[in-house]
């Protein structure tokens, strides 16, 4: 941290440094005449005189510590402790109970309409108890299994340990999106797949993906400008849950506010998620015209508009308010403002674009008389298409907000290449040169010193992995009801490598994760017309998974890095949590099928909207779109003609940006990334549109405010208020479905003022948007 200044050091105040951006990594940097400010700031880090490495001098070592962006300074510590132990038994047990627990958690929060996910931060938290209990209490005993030699306790719990633990749970809870294929074909189809086949094509989609974070690693893990946020965010929970990096007393204050907030936001999670709903969505303009059918559609924040609603649910805010730059919310919260409040309006109100009388904000699909649109009829049952039962039943129409979400989504995936290659060529052809050199540490500043002393996962690693993944694929597709041709399928892990590296940049800088899929739904649609939609599911999954996946594994050994752990002891904490997460995801998903399934068909109508069906039912829209009707017979109609303007639109767009930035380089133009606006315009809003004006409200006093005037204070606090907030819901949510929803043992909440029956938000108009 900066060293205190006196007062006649106005020179050095920050205030007064002119500071230089970097357009794909908007990272401060200090100019070369400032050296000075930050051998001050240097002054007050820990290091260890021992960490001078052989041939180093103090200057040497300051100056590698100084390419570090300050930030990062401030939060990761610049030493490292080689011998400390990685993968042990306590790994082995802990990292099993925790990525079984969070497979539960994520997978059923995939069904719900808002949750929040598995929280990694109560991971943490927990794991570094059980862990330091497990270090007091184990015998030191030598065991051996199968020829692997191993002592039950080798000693005090490391932080190395510590931090695998959390990687591998983290790996085992995501989302592998194979539960796209597996659940729509038994929700919609009424299709089983057998247990065996379903587990292995989520492995195989997953580790895919792994396999394709070999080429983003080298471009997107080891430059120091490339900061990921949320790894920043674990990172400082890690030392302030063992004191590291300030004085004994911070540490106590630090853990004091943590337990508050957590403890806090426990019990009253309690209340929106269950005994007080009221609370979750609060939809002023109805208060005072609560029986208005135009007020019920402005206001409501389930279903409406969401215009001046608030809400005091954390799992419609989420810590991202607390990881994400201040200019990334900005983006994403003009994109909701554009899209919510000023064209779904528009739309409803004047009938502009669609002739035919939908719902705005539905987002199912229907015929040309505005009737639930049968797409069961359009295959037979070997799932090949009907084209007389098509001819007779006409074209499929979605609602005016389904359209611009899926002309926002061509203009998403074009406009993420054309940024990176105007803004990020430089950077990427530095990358490059460093690779010819084989010198993926050849970056001088001190985390990639301290790196270099371990060993990396071999490429071979990587290939194995794929070579197997892709032979189980093809394999699950000559076998299983797929119905994707396996040609397409390779085709999507051509396509879908491709943006790996130009959708991390853009993680790695906003801990915004762009998405692909309506892209990659098009792409099927051409290749395979005609084809069953779950066939364009299949493909949504492979060429879609290559980059959510390798953005998460690449995220984990970003973590990985600033905590100093071996490359490959990373590696297979990642493998492990996937082997252990994804039998369990299979099992969540035939409990809430079974359970849930007339919320998620469409059947009835969960009144809280939690169980909508919303994600499954969304990627049926989109295969019955591209892989049944295809976009050839799609855009034959008047109504989509306008989508094709997207791919132009994704194409100018960073054009001018950039032209507008080389003219005017202080007006910081280069911060309106026109990926993350036009990925926040295809968010689907319909059902729950409660949280943004609440969210940004909170982020511009984490992020902007305490930010800039009060930064020790955020240095110390806002990572670490956001990770127990997030704990904190989690552990709620977990602690309603045990004890209130789980089994024959569901309790229901009893009807009253703050659980209206028939409008938690007091919002009583006949209109129905969500029909």
């Amino acid at each position: 941290m900066s060293a205190e200044k006196k007062p006649n050091e106005t020179a050095h105040d920050e205030k007064s440094i002119e500071i230089e951006e970097d357009p794909i990594a908007p990272i401060p940097k200090f100019p070369s005449e400032h050296k000075d400010v930050v051998k001050d700031e240097l002054a007050g880090l820990e290091t260890d005189p021992g960490s001078l490495e052989e041939g180093q001098d103090k200057e040497q070592l300051e100056e590698s510590i100084r390419l570090v962006p300050k930030i990062v300074r401030e939060l990761v510590s610049m030493d490292d402790d080689p011998s400390l132990p990685t993968i042990t038994f306590r790994f082995f047990v802990l990292s099993t109970m925790f990525s079984s627990l969070g497979a539960v958690v994520s997978q059923i929060s995939w069904f719900r309409t808002t949750a929040a996910s598995y929280s990694m931060f109560f991971v943490q938290i927990v794991s570094y108890w059980l862990g330091t209990f497990m270090a007091r209490t184990l015998p030191t005993l030598e065991c051996n299994l199968f020829g692997f030699k191993f002592s039950l306790n080798p000693g005090p719990f490391s932080i190395k340990e510590h931090v695998l633990i959390t990687i591998s749970a983290s790996a085992g809870a995501s989302l592998n999106l194979g539960e796209i294929v597996v659940a729509v074909k038994d929700i919609f189809y009424q299709e089983k797949m057998h247990p065996l086949a379903a587990v292995f094509l989520m492995w195989a989609t997953i580790f895919t993906g792994y396999s394709f974070a070999a080429i983003g690693r080298n471009f997107l893990l080891y430059d120091p400008d490339l900061i990921w946020p949320s790894a920043l965010m674990q990172t400082a929970l890690y030392r302030t849950l063992r004191g590291e990096g300030q004085t004994l007393d911070v540490s106590r204050k630090q853990i004091h506010v943590f337990w508050c907030v957590l403890i806090g936001v426990f019990f009253w999670s309690f209340l929106p998620e269950y005994a007080f709903p009221f609370t979750s969505s609060l939809a002023i303009l109805c208060w005072f015209s609560p029986r208005n059918d135009t007020v019920k559609f402005i206001s409501s924040g389930l279903g409406g508009m969401g215009f001046l609603n608030f809400t005091l649910d954390w799992s419609n805010i989420t810590s991202n308010i607390m990881v994400s730059p201040w200019w990334t919310q900005v983006i994403s919260f003009t994109a909701f403002v554009v899209s919510v409040w000023i064209l779904v309006p528009i739309a409803h109100f004047t009938g502009a674009w669609n002739p035919i009388a939908l719902p705005v904000m539905s987002n199912r699909l229907f015929t040309g008389n505005g009737t639930k649109y049968p797409f069961g009829e359009l295959t037979d049952k070997q799932g090949k298409f009907l084209p007389e039962a098509y001819d007779r039943l006409g074209n499929v129409y979605m609602s005016t907000y389904n359209l611009w979400g899926i002309f926002f989504g061509y203009a998403t995936f074009l406009s993420a290449f054309v940024q990176i290659f105007l803004f990020g060529r430089q950077k990427i052809w530095s990358t490059i040169q460093h690779l010819r050199q084989r010198k993926q540490h050849s970056f001088k500043d001190r985390l990639n010193v301290l790196m270099s002393a371990y060993e990396e996962v071999p490429l071979w690693w990587y290939i194995v992995l794929f070579i197997c993944c892709t032979a189980t694929m093809l394999i699950l597709i000559q076998t299983q009801d797929l119905y994707i041709p396996w040609w397409t399928f390779v085709i999507g892990l051509v396509l879908g490598s491709l943006t790996v590296v130009p959708m991390g940049f853009i993680y790695a800088i906003s801990a915004y994760q762009v998405s692909t899929g309506t892209w990659n739904e098009l792409m099927y649609g051409y290749m395979a017309p005609g084809t069953h939609p779950v066939g364009s599911l299949v493909y949504r999954t492979v060429a879609g998974q290559c980059w959510y996946r390798a953005q998460s594994i690449l995220l984990d050994q970003k973590i990985g890095h600033y905590m100093k752990v071996s490359p490959r002891a990373t590696f297979f904490s990642q493998i492990w949590g996937t082997l252990i997460g994804v039998p369990v995801n299979y099992a969540v998903i035939r409990w809430v099928i079974d359970t849930k399934r007339p919320y998620l068909d469409g059947t009835k109508k969960d009144p809280l909207g939690q169980w909508s069906g919303q994600a499954p039912q969304m990627y049926l829209n989109q295969g019955i779109q591209y892989g049944t009707v295809g976009p050839v017979r799609l855009f034959q109609d008047t109504i989509y003609g306008p989508l094709r303007w997207g791919f132009l639109l994704g194409v100018v767009t960073p054009i001018i940006i950039y032209l507008l930035h080389r003219r005017f380089p202080r007006a910081k133009f280069h911060l309106w990334h026109p990926t993350i606006f036009f990925s926040s315009m295809e968010n689907f809003y319909g059902n729950v549109s409660t949280g943004p004006l609440s969210a940004i409200i909170g982020g511009f006093i984490c992020m902007f405010y305490v930010f800039r005037y009060k930064h020790a204070f955020w240095v110390r606090y806002n990572y670490l208020v956001g990770a127990a907030a997030d704990t904190g819901l989690s552990l709620a949510i977990l602690a309603i479905f045990v004890f209130f929803g789980s089994g024959e043992r569901a309790v229901v909440m009893p009807e009253w003022w703050g659980n209206d029956s028939v409008s938690v938000e007091k919002c009583y108009g006949s209109g129905d948007p969500l029909s």
